[in-house]
């Protein structure tokens, strides 16, 4: 593995499950791999999970790890090729990336898409210019258009509370929200299922169609109810239009997951990448309740996070 940024980079999906599940169980295992190797990790949007998860998983492994939140501590950055910088704009990526690149074995990086111009988003123009400009492996810790580090734990845990030899049924259903959010979660989540051997539906509004370039043969509906019967797995996400880019197109009364919902599924485990809105997108009684994997998910963080760096680490050598 030279980067990871989205599923297409995982030659053997189950391979690599597998090797997140042994780490898991030994995570010193491998703590030779990184010694005298350093982790950089580029933040220009908040974090918790992600930036706790990954400092761990590259301790684990020996790693040292340099944190920076870009958006607050580094110079405003230009991606523009051939801008004149007299404007608000201090250090272009391509000398910025560069440096990083000397100071660091690997590299993480995290930017929200601005949801205002479908196009300059979905280009993912400041991630591909860094994976030129850095040269070294580097990680998504979201990007504009995808969230693979999370969709890669979804899929651990849903693994780990699956029967053996089921093949479950995992549904994807949009979610109320004060505000809108970015397609990332929920592309991302699509197009990993797309690879995994489950039975997917996706399930939203009106208008909240995803990109087809990620819902591949997943079953689509507005239908919640019928979308919900028999689940094993319910992923509760919010997101706003891709079709009317970045718009919130309705209040969503009545999409919130209750426990009435869940009596047409099969006991279905819930799901969601935190953080989350409380009686907005999920009640308090499922999130509390003995259906929620919410906490399984983001423990799961660490060891998706583990085994990617441990791939990387290894084409190093």
């Amino acid at each position: 593995m030279k980067k990871f940024t989205a599923v297409q980079d995982v030659a053997n999906l189950e391979d690599l499950v597998n090797e997140a599940l042994h780490l898991k169980q030994n995570p010193y295992e491998y703590k030779h791999l990184g010694e005298n190797k350093t982790l950089g990790l580029l933040f220009l949007n908040p974090s918790l999970r992600t930036r706790m998860s990954t400092q761990i998983a590259a301790v684990n492994l020996g790693m040292n790890v340099m944190v920076m939140n870009m958006d607050k501590e580094g110079w405003a950055l230009e991606t523009q090729d051939g801008a004149v910088m007299n404007g608000s704009t201090v250090e272009h990526i391509k000398e910025a990336a560069a440096v990083m690149g000397r100071y660091c074995d690997i590299i993480g990086i995290r930017s929200f898409p601005k949801l205002q111009n479908r196009e300059e988003d979905y280009s993912e123009d400041l991630l591909r210019k860094f994976i030129a400009y850095c040269k070294v492996p580097v990680v998504s810790l979201e990007s504009a258009t995808r969230h693979p580090l999370q969709s890669f734990a979804d899929l651990l845990t849903i693994t780990e509370n699956t029967p053996a030899g089921k093949r479950p049924k995992v549904v994807l259903t949009w979610a109320p929200h004060v505000k809108a959010l970015p397609q990332c979660v929920a592309n991302s989540f699509a197009e990993w299922m797309g690879k995994a051997e489950v039975d997917f539906v996706i399930t939203h509004p009106e208008g909240y169609e995803l990109a087809d370039e990620f819902t591949g043969n997943a079953r689509i509906t507005t239908n919640q109810q019928e979308a919900l019967h028999d689940a094993d797995f319910i992923y509760v996400k919010n997101w706003s239009s891709y079709t009317d880019y970045g718009k919130v197109l309705t209040e969503g009364e009545g999409w919130m997951l209750t426990n009435e919902k869940l009596q047409s599924t099969n006991n279905g485990k819930v799901m969601h990448c935190l953080p989350v809105r409380r009686n907005v997108e999920l009640s308090d009684e499922v999130l509390d309740g003995p259906n929620s994997l919410v906490l399984e998910q983001a423990n799961n963080r660490t060891y998706a996070a583990q085994a990617v760096l441990k791939r990387l680490l290894e084409n190093l050598r």
